[in-house]
């Protein structure tokens, strides 16, 4: 479990689906790659639990970008929405290839792009960068809040 103490905050996601995420990403290597993370909330808001990813059918990766497209994507975030409980976009998760998990200005803006965007019901995404190289992966969740980006811890 994860939480930013200030906000009042938690996050959960289940180690096998991090486990599996971290492993798409690292098959991309040397370039970045990502998805879409997927799940709900609590009725309060306060608890958020990633229960699965959505990979993009198009996208460009390079070593130091990780560009996608929605093509596809409405029609998979609808089955998500259609289960009980039902499951929402709640961000994105790229990786890092040997680098760390901090975000960077392009990372940084597009958070801030998604929490704008008008056709997007989230207000606060949610981004996982997971940052690896041959002997270590680390990962950061963050939350875009209030204008402001937030670790958990």
């Amino acid at each position: 479990m994860y939480s930013i103490k200030e906000l009042g905050l938690t996050l959960e996601i289940e180690d096998n689906l991090l486990s599996n995420i971290i492993d798409i990403g690292v098959q991309h290597y040397p370039n970045e790659f990502g998805g879409f993370l997927i799940g709900n909330y609590s009725d309060d808001q306060t608890h958020l639990s990633i229960t699965n990813t959505i990979l993009p059918n198009k996208f460009k990766g390079t070593p130091y970008l990780f560009e996608r497209d929605t093509i596809g994507i409405e029609n998979k975030l609808k089955q998500f929405y259609a289960e009980k409980p039902k499951k929402f976009y709640l961000g994105e998760w790229h990786t890092h290839p040997n680098n760390l998990p901090i975000p960077s200005g392009t990372d940084i803006n597009a958070i801030n792009s998604i929490a704008n965007h008008n056709e997007v019901s989230i207000k606060n995404p949610i981004m996982l960068i997971i940052g690896y190289n041959k002997t270590k992966v680390e990962f950061g969740f963050y939350v875009q809040f209030k204008n402001k980006l937030y670790r958990y811890e």
